[in-house]
């Protein structure tokens, strides 16, 4: 049975569609980061770099908490989650389909 094929795909396909955003992404896996040591890396002013954090916080990606003065970004595990499933179904029906 299918998935629910709800707009949250399109967020996270359209948030992952930026090599940027697929950068952080990447990191995060390793664990939380604060914004100051995602951005370091990148070749972009931080309004640049905060735009591309936003979007994907925006598509349920990455969270981030503020924590005094720093903010602290992890990954949105149920977000991934959602995602591998989809994927997963897609793979069932290629893997199936008639040659």
């Amino acid at each position: 049975m299918a998935p629910d094929m709800s707009d949250a795909y399109s967020k996270y396909f359209g948030a992952l569609s930026d090599p940027t955003r697929r950068a952080i992404v990447e990191t995060l896996a390793r664990g939380g980061r604060s914004v100051s040591a995602l951005a370091e890396p990148h070749d972009m002013a931080l309004p640049t770099f905060l735009r591309h954090l936003q979007v994907l916080e925006k598509a349920g990606l990455v969270r981030t908490v503020k924590k005094g003065r720093v903010r602290i970004c992890t990954l949105e595990v149920a977000g991934i989650m959602d995602m591998q499933g989809w994927l997963a179904w897609q793979r069932e029906i290629w893997e199936n389909r008639d040659s």
